[in-house]
């Protein structure tokens, strides 16, 4: 489309969806521009979320009926009731996973919000219908290839459609309410709700079957965790040192890397005394850590550092990833 006309039409678009005809005032329309990349930005977010979410779908499907339905394996979570339910009775996957996901739909309604709630919808509704439609052949037999390469594809599933916003299994929606309720942390209900699900499937399918089915919960849970936080697992680096200045030169001069400074107050010896000093902060990827402790202890070799991981960042030096 030619830009003018595509510029046109945006403008057109939002002098209809923030004013009625005839009220825009000159101040007013000087805000095209920033309107223009609002929703230019919008745009782009939802195709990249709707995108993520199709090819979640499309892999989780793939891992749950060429990998773990024909061979009677489970996961954790809501799929894994699914199956398990799906293998005792004969009822259809693609029911079970939406009928099941009904109340984690209106739970997460009430506990993250709506926008959630209308995504995960979308995401779950688009698994059952793909599983429906789709007719996935059966790639192998082998119980260790299908237990790992079954929980790979249903883990990547679920990761990218988490990245896209959405989810395909309701079991952290309910995780989120009970640490909310019981004052348990999130990871200690997820492994409570697991454990009573692979109980089950150890007591009505067979041990052999349970176990292999927690090996595929545990590659489904470490492929969700690097498709969300990727191999650029960020860490923050907090330096005290009486060198500031030449770590600061090396952290932006070689490293590339922005720093923060804070002012603080140190005391350790003996008597008590208080002395201010500069605080370094700066953040990097575990695999520059290598590289900017061997160049601290080039420096200075008694220098208080302190790292933590971090999930995610915005904006700064940090090189993001493309989704």
């Amino acid at each position: 489309m030619n830009s003018i006309w595509k510029r046109r039409i945006i403008q057109a678009f939002i002098t209809q969806k923030l004013k009625k005809p005839g009220q825009i005032s000159g101040n007013e329309s000087q805000d095209f521009p920033k309107q223009i990349r609002t929703l230019k930005t919008s745009m782009m977010s939802l195709i990249k979320d709707i995108f993520l979410m199709s090819i979640g779908v499309i892999s989780a499907a793939f891992g749950l009926e060429s990998f773990l339905l024909p061979n009677m394996f489970i996961d954790g979570g809501v799929t894994g009731i699914s199956l398990l339910i799906s293998e005792v009775t004969s009822i259809p996957l693609y029911i079970l996973i939406l009928v099941i996901n009904i109340p984690f739909i209106f739970l997460g309604l009430k506990v993250i919000g709506r926008r959630f709630a209308i995504r995960a919808t979308i995401a779950i509704s688009g698994l059952a219908l793909t599983l429906l439609i789709i007719d996935f052949p059966e790639v192998t037999q082998d119980k260790l290839l299908v237990s790992v390469f079954g929980g790979f594809f249903l883990g990547a599933g679920i990761g990218l459609s988490v990245r896209g916003g959405g989810v395909l299994d309701g079991t952290e929606v309910l995780a989120i309410f009970m640490s909310k309720k019981m004052g348990t942390t999130v990871g200690d209900s997820i492994t409570i709700i697991n454990i009573i699900i692979f109980s089950a499937a150890a007591y009505l399918l067979s041990i052999e079957t349970a176990l292999y089915s927690m090996l595929t919960y545990l590659a489904a849970s470490r492929t969700l965790d690097f498709v969300i936080e990727g191999i650029e697992e960020y860490t923050g680096v907090t330096i005290i040192s009486k060198y500031n200045n030449e770590i600061i030169a090396m952290i932006t001069d070689k490293m590339r890397r922005g720093v923060t400074i804070y002012q603080g107050k140190q005391g350790h010896e003996t008597h008590g005394n208080i002395t201010e000093i500069d605080i370094i902060y700066t953040v990097i990827t575990r695999l520059e850590i290598s590289k900017l402790t061997n160049e601290i202890e080039k420096i200075d070799p008694d220098a208080f550092v302190i790292m933590h991981s971090i999930n995610d960042t915005r904006g700064g030096m940090i090189k993001k990833r493309p989704f």
